[in-house]
């Protein structure tokens, strides 16, 4: 490829491969290059690699690309070899089931939290989200439920380096405050974001060690009908923990 900082050549396949997620659609190379914001001969470079790679095919009737199965394949195998997150998987499942709520699988990386598998909600209203999406650890349920089970020097050093922005009126911007809410939280059993992401969205989440990996699964969704449904949705959590627990002691 002909950009030379290795950082943006990634950044670059992913924005052309996002590019084709979001339209859904065959395009020219002009229409890509507008699409990912980089010059034509840039975009050339680009495309002419992924379809050496056999990443991308090419339509030549008018003149246009799209992403052939290789990528899916590759990343189904991927995600075939994290055991331990396909069992959570597949009782976050479960979960999302019986409460018809969304829910999301997360761990903690720098001062965010991950989402590494979402569950899709049954609701007509749901929480909307997708795996690899990431919000500040700080505002998340899925975040203080895993800095919740850190060690004292590394929660320490974990808020030494986050910065509590406020993301909505409600997100918790000092660090008493937010050590409190989690020792709440330790205390109760499970964590609470309360519009703190997303005003008007609700997240309830508990803290896992799963594979001898810090997890958090939680369930998210309009606020009043969270907090309506809390006690039994947290139930449904306690059961999924305790499930969990089942599976970690026979590994």
């Amino acid at each position: 490829m002909a950009d030379k900082d290795p950082m943006k050549g990634a950044a670059r396949v992913l924005d052309l491969m996002e590019a084709f997620g979001g339209r859904c659609i065959p395009m020219s190379l002009t229409e890509i290059a507008q699409e990912i914001a980089v010059p034509i001969s840039s975009c050339h470079s680009l495309v002419k690699t992924l379809h050496q790679r056999g990443y991308i095919y090419r339509l030549d009737s008018p003149k246009r690309f799209y992403p052939t199965r290789r990528l899916t394949e590759l990343a189904e195998r991927i995600a075939r070899g994290d055991q331990p997150l396909r069992r959570i998987v597949a009782v976050a499942e479960e979960l999302s089931a019986a409460t018809g709520e969304t829910a999301i699988i997360g761990k903690l990386q720098d001062d965010s939290a991950l989402y590494l598998d979402v569950v899709d909600g049954t609701h007509t209203i749901r929480y909307a989200a997708s795996p690899g999406d990431q919000r500040p650890a700080h505002t998340s349920a899925i975040g203080k439920a895993v800095l919740s089970l850190l060690g004292r020097k590394e929660f320490e050093a974990a808020l030494d380096r986050m910065t509590l922005v406020a993301v909505t009126p409600s997100t918790i911007t000092d660090r008493p405050s937010l050590e409190a809410d989690i020792a709440e939280g330790r205390e109760r059993g499970y964590f609470l974001s309360r519009g703190e992401t997303v005003e008007d969205v609700m997240g309830i989440a508990v803290a896992v060690k799963f594979g001898g990996e810090a997890y958090a699964i939680g369930i998210a969704g309009p606020l009043l009908r969270l907090d309506a449904m809390r006690e039994t949705y947290v139930q449904s959590l306690d059961d999924l923990r305790d499930k969990l627990a089942e599976i970690n002691a026979t590994m």
